[in-house]
């Protein structure tokens, strides 16, 4: 296989989200929650591989009239933000009055993140909530929440998008990156029993995938304070 072949089959496959996207729409369209999360989880397996393969095939040397960063964003804003924001305004998550104006703000909120320049450290880690509204969803979908504690979490999270804490991303970020791909595995087998069986999920699959949550989040957190301690001129901290 000819490189450019080879490129052009990676910004290919980035495309194919737009598609998985629209099966996502149908699914919504015949209230499947289960196979929304299918194509949206196909589509977040697309998005893990997909840079890494632009890297191995040189893809941005190969090909540099055709952005795979753009493309990117756009897909995923699709996928992660747009798709998850349409969910919340077609199903009982959220009181009745307040579906659409949390919808527009996970849009607007999600717009901010992915054309935010500094959304991302040199480490990898995400500053602020990273628009992953997908892995909201499923969230909501696998806890059960009542209408108003669902509320909560999304008006939360809309306002973290804004505020410079740090979330670790599971396979950019050097520090504790082996630790971090087994929680993401756990996650994954966790987040796959969810969707192949009703929503609210059992105990041990909410306790699963709280425990990764739990776990991504103090990682990030932790990184951010000693960021803070080494701004603030205490001197440097740990190496990360």
């Amino acid at each position: 296989m000819s490189r450019r072949l080879r490129a052009a089959s990676v910004h290919v496959l980035t495309a194919i989200g737009a598609v998985l996207a629209l099966l996502a729409l149908r699914a919504v369209h015949q209230a499947d929650w289960q196979m929304l999360f299918v194509w949206l989880g196909i589509a977040l397996f697309v998005d893990a591989i997909d840079g890494p393969l632009a890297r191995l095939f040189e893809v941005k040397a190969v090909l540099p009239r055709f952005s795979g960063e753009r493309l990117d964003l756009i897909v995923d804003y699709l996928t992660y933000v747009a798709i998850p924001a349409f969910v919340l305004t077609e199903t009982a998550l959220l009181p009745e009055w307040s579906r659409l104006p949390a919808a527009i703000a996970v849009l607007l909120s999600g717009l901010f993140h992915v054309s935010d320049v500094d959304s991302k450290t040199e480490e990898g880690y995400f500053v602020g909530f990273p628009a992953i509204w997908n892995i909201v969803l499923l969230y909501l979908f696998v806890l059960g929440l009542p209408p108003y504690g669902a509320f909560a979490v999304v008006v939360g999270l809309v306002l973290l998008t804004f505020v410079p804490i740090l979330f670790v991303h599971p396979f950019r970020v050097v520090r504790l990156r082996i630790l971090s791909g087994l929680v993401a595995l756990v996650w994954a087998v966790a987040a796959a029993v969810a969707v192949a069986n009703p929503f609210p999920s059992a105990f041990w699959v909410k306790m699963a995938l709280l425990a990764a949550a739990a776990y991504f989040a103090s990682v990030g957190l932790g990184r951010g304070l000693r960021r803070f301690h080494d701004a603030a001129g205490d001197g440097p901290g740990p190496a990360s």
